[in-house]
Parts: structure tokens; sequence; C-alpha cells
């Protein structure tokens, strides 16, 4: 078990951190760019080799902390003049063996820029199969991995009153949400990682972080939140002998059911206004769709939003999650697992498994307005999250107009929107028009030409019924008519962010 950690020593540690400058520009510097994205892979020996001898601190600590090496003991005690090794073996972050130092934990920079600036947290976890030099131990705390990273990313910028982390593993969720409410609960069912949780928010100089011991919402009977985040252990795994379950990613539930149980179980813990966001899992059973199944854990009076990403069948499932195990490709041990996850899912007649995220409000007056259950493959280059909130507020505004109120509304394209146009060879007018996004979830929709020209033409000038009265002498067709055909349909630009109201 990890100590409780002193504030003192993580005090300490903040300031040899500092003065090593160990950054991740830093580290990236010191030993390349594609030592740094093979580090990021789990290999760690590029990144050895370009440090070669090198030993300042910034070389010492990143070999120590973000490498997993073990280093000289005298080296360590240079690079760690306030807290001493001695305090860093009271932290828990090595062992003293000798005349080395041995790393116990992996305290890694995690950079990161949202709406207040830029940040950068030191992060502390355990040791990866890297440094452990084999497949790891089913208490694993894992630091921030693809699907932390995802969720961050997704994080509305909206403020509140208290926030929960629900399943907080090292941390990063609960920092991130700190800094948009005074006050967050970071659960988990793991005292391990709930030590990571207290130790990254004293090594950060985070207030305001209280961590409950417990399973799903059991720690917060009774309370609500104005905003909520989950990465659930929402892996699906045979819950037979002899296959491991990890606690930060295996939910010890059959199936999905651990996902299904975040997302029925929320509603009670929502305040009016409240959102909670969280990525998942979800099964596909004999051509019933796992979306519809999703739809069906969804509590009613919530507004709901779910974009699946993608769908993998179970043999490529099977794969990817016993590899991100440490089981090497090839071995008995390898063909053994396949087999129990494939047997496990044939037993619930599973076809394939869903991913994406999940994103629930509570209205605050009213019945809920929003219902959409989507699969969308791409992604733009920006961060997913300020521009799900720039959609969510455009569906909010526009469920309040009937068309007339619409027709009165001045719209603008937003900037990353491009228009296609394909034309079969030889004819003028164009068989296909699609509207295209660069950033946000880079969606790709088909409209004719009249949503075409509106789009085009909304430049925050004229409202939309001024625009398709002009449009409609142009398409020599009745004003009325058009008005009445196009404003339902122009709505779904508004919710994907293809257009935006000219005010906002």
């Amino acid at each position: 078990m990890l100590p409780e950690p002193d504030p003192t020593l993580c005090r300490a540690l903040a300031h040899d951190l500092r003065a090593a400058r160990y950054s991740g520009a830093a580290l990236r510097d010191a030993w390349g760019v594609q030592a740094d994205d093979a580090v990021a892979r789990g290999l760690r020996g590029p990144a050895e080799r370009a440090l070669g001898r090198r030993s300042d601190a910034l070389a010492v600590l990143g070999r120590l902390w973000g490498l997993g090496v073990p280093v000289a003991r005298e080296a360590a005690a240079a690079a760690l003049p306030s807290l001493g090794v001695e305090g860093a073996a009271m932290l828990g972050l090595v062992a003293l063996k000798g005349d080395h130092v041995v790393p116990a934990v992996l305290v890694r920079p995690q950079p990161f820029d949202d709406g207040d600036g830029e940040v950068e947290w030191w992060i502390a976890s355990d040791l990866d199969e890297a440094a452990l030099g084999g497949p790891l131990p089913e208490d694993h705390v894992l630091g921030v991995g693809g699907a932390s990273q995802t969720l961050a990313t997704l994080q509305l910028t909206w403020r509140g009153g208290t926030a929960l982390d629900l399943g907080t593993g090292c941390g990063i969720q609960a920092l991130r949400l700190r800094r948009l409410v005074p006050r967050v609960i970071a659960t988990d069912i793991s005292e391990r990682a709930l030590r990571f949780t207290r130790l990254n928010a004293l090594l950060n100089d985070v207030d305001g972080i209280e961590t409950r011991l417990g399973s799903l919402f059991e720690p917060v009977a009774g309370e609500t939140f104005e905003r909520v985040a989950s990465n659930p252990p929402f892996v699906i795994t045979p819950r037979v002998a002899g296959v491991p379950a990890y606690e930060y990613r295996d939910g010890g539930l059959e199936g999905d059911a651990l996902v299904s149980a975040v997302v029925s179980g929320v509603a009670a813990h929502l305040a009016p206004g409240g959102v909670a966001q969280s990525l998942g899992n979800w099964e596909y059973r004999d051509g019933e769709s796992g979306l519809d199944r999703l739809r069906g854990w969804v509590d009613p009076s919530l507004d709901a939003w779910v974009i699946e990403r993608e769908v993998l069948d179970p043999l490529a499932y099977a794969e990817l999650w016993v590899r991100d195990g440490g089981t090497v490709p090839g071995t008995p041990a390898y063909a053994r697992l396949i087999d129990a996850w494939l047997d496990d899912f044939a037993q619930r007649g599973v076809t394939g498994i869903g991913f994406g995220y999940v994103v629930l409000r509570r209205p605050l007056a009213g019945a809920p307005t929003l219902a959409r259950y989507e699969r969308v493959a791409g992604g733009g280059e920006s961060a997913f999250g300020p521009h799900l909130a720039a959609c969510l507020e455009n569906h909010d505004r526009a469920a309040l107009l009937d068309d007339e109120g619409l027709a009165s509304a001045v719209l603008r394209v937003a900037p990353d929107v491009t228009e296609a146009r394909h034309h079969r060879p030889g004819e003028e007018s164009p068989s296909v028009i699609e509207l295209r996004q660069g950033g946000g979830f880079a969606r790709t929709i088909e409209v004719d030409s009249a949503v075409a020209a509106l789009v085009g033409a909304s430049d925050g000038d004229l409202p939309v019924g001024a625009l398709l009265d002009a449009i409609a002498q142009l398409l020599e067709v009745d004003a009325t008519e058009l008005r009445a055909d196009v404003l339902p349909r122009v709505r779904e630009p508004i919710v994907t962010g293809f257009l935006a109201f000219a005010d906002a």
C-alpha cells in the first residue's frame, strides 16, 4: 500500500521537480521527439540511449520517474536536495537498495490547456509494463492513459458548485474538475488509487478535493452535483478463474453491467442543470443495437447525447485487452485468454462491442428536449469539450424557438466549415453537396442546394427568414413553401455546430 502522503514532503518534492525543470517539454528536448513517442508506446530504450551519461537533475529524474529506471543513490540525492532519497522513500516513491534508488512509481509531467490557460501537473501512478518487465498487477493504478485523455478533452468548461469524479484512479479528472468547481468528491473502490489522488493533489498544490472509498455511488448516497465525470472500469472481462481482473479497467460485473449501473444511477446525483460525462463500452447482442440497449439505461428525466466512436467484433476486442494486460501474442496464455473472452461473449450472444461518450444532463425546468444516440467515427484537431459545449448551447436556444422564431434569428457559419460539391460528368448541377467540419467531431452532412445556400449566406448580418426569401427568388420557388421545408431541417446544422447564433 502506498503510504499516506505527507504534505511537507510533497512540497519538498514539488520544489525539487521545479528546480530540475522537470516538464514534458524539457524531457522531450532531452531525449528527442522520436524517443518521446516511444515512451508513450511503452518503449524506454530510445530515451535511455538518448540521455546517455547525462547526470544533471532533469536526466536523473527522467530516468527514475519518467522511465522507471533505477539510478545511483548519489545522483538521486543530488537531484532531490530538498526531499532527499529518504523523503522519497517515505512517500513510497522509491525503494533504497544499497547504492541504488529503485523507482516504486512513475511521476510524469502532464501538460494541458483549458479555458483558464496552460497548466502542467506532475502525476504519480504505478509502474508500467516497461518498468515492471511483465504483466501488470491486478491492483495497478494507471496514470494518464488514452481513455483519461479522451475524457479530459470532452469535459465541458461549464462551472458549478460541486463535482463528482466517479472512479478517480490517479485523480486526473478530479484535478481538472477542481478548476471548474470549488469542491470535488473523488471516489474509488481502491484505497491505493485514493492515496495516489491525494498525493497528486498535494504535489500540485490543489485543495478542495475530498476522497471517499466505495463502489459506484455508495460513497455519495443522497448527494447531488453540478458536474459528474467518470472514466469507469468499463472493459468487458470474463468473470472466470484464470482471467486477471485489473481494478483500473475491469468493473467486476458481467458484460456491460458496470456501464449500465453508472448510466442509470447518475440521475439520482445530478442537480438541476447538472451534467454527467463518461466513457463506456456496450454490447451488441444477437442483432440488438448497443445504442438501443444504452438508451434503455438512461433515466427518461434526463437530456442525453451519446456518441459511439467505434464498434469492434468480439475477437478484435479480446485481442485489444489481452495485449493491454501485458500477455504476449503467440504464447499459450494469450490463446487461453482469447478463448475465455470469446466463450464469454458467445454465452450472451454478443456480436460487437461499442465504445463511445455519454453526456447526460438534468434540465433546469420542464421535460428533457435532447435525445441523440448517434455514430460519429471522425474527429477534428480541436478539443471536443468547447465544441460540445457550443453544440449544447445551440440546441438549448434552438429548442426554445418555433419555426417563426428561428426565421427571425441571425446565424453565422462556423469558421471551420467547408463545402464540397460532386458533379456527374457533363452535368451542371451537383448531384451531392456536402458540408464538412474541420474541427469538433469532423462531421460531414449532405444537404440540398437550399440549405447549402442558407449556410453559405449566414454571415451574421441578415435573419434566416430574409435569407430564405432571397434564396427562393434565386431558385424560383415559392418563399412560403421553402421556409416550411428548410426551417425544420436547418436545426440539425445548428445543433451539430455548422451554424451558430450570431450574438452568442
